[in-house]
């Protein structure tokens, strides 16, 4: 969980802003990213198609996850409250799955995510999902940072 000091409407807004979700790719340390939102009926569907460097990950996941990865991000919002996630990585045998939840807490909003991450992978898929998760937390800690950053007016 994270929170803004935002109400929840503001906060989707920032979600649905493509330049937004570039400059967290950029704090991320991206290689490439493609980012696509379309809005549809109250929500929208965010692809994020992104290469990562994988400095600093362990070289047993080294030698799984290679140089870089390539992982697709999707989210579908089915209103301003509440997504999807689904994150995979082509040609690798990873995802991330679960719903991300935005809720208002007085004048703040309280941005969740619950879900898992799976690695088909004998021996060491445990331990791989184990670093996908810690990642992705990582990445949602450094999206949150530039969304704090964003809502007091620095894009």
């Amino acid at each position: 969980e994270v929170t803004y000091d935002a109400g929840v409407d503001e906060v989707y807004a920032v979600l649905a802003d493509p330049e937004f979700r570039k400059k967290s790719c950029d704090a991320m340390g991206v290689v490439s990213a493609d980012v696509k939102i379309d809005s549809a009926g109250g929500g929208m569907k965010v692809i994020v198609d992104q290469v990562q460097r994988t400095e600093g990950v362990p070289s047993f996941a080294k030698k799984f996850a290679g140089e870089t990865t390539r992982a697709v991000q999707t989210e579908e919002w089915d209103g301003h409250t509440g997504a999807t996630l689904v994150v995979t990585t082509p040609g690798k045998p990873s995802t991330i799955t679960g719903r991300i939840t935005l809720t208002a807490d007085g004048g703040s909003t309280v941005q969740a995510f619950e879900g898992e991450a799976k690695v088909k992978v004998p021996l060491i898929g445990g331990k791989l999902e184990g670093l996908a998760a810690d990642l992705f937390r990582d990445g949602r800690d450094k999206e949150h940072a530039v969304g704090v950053a964003w809502l007091a007016g620095d894009h």
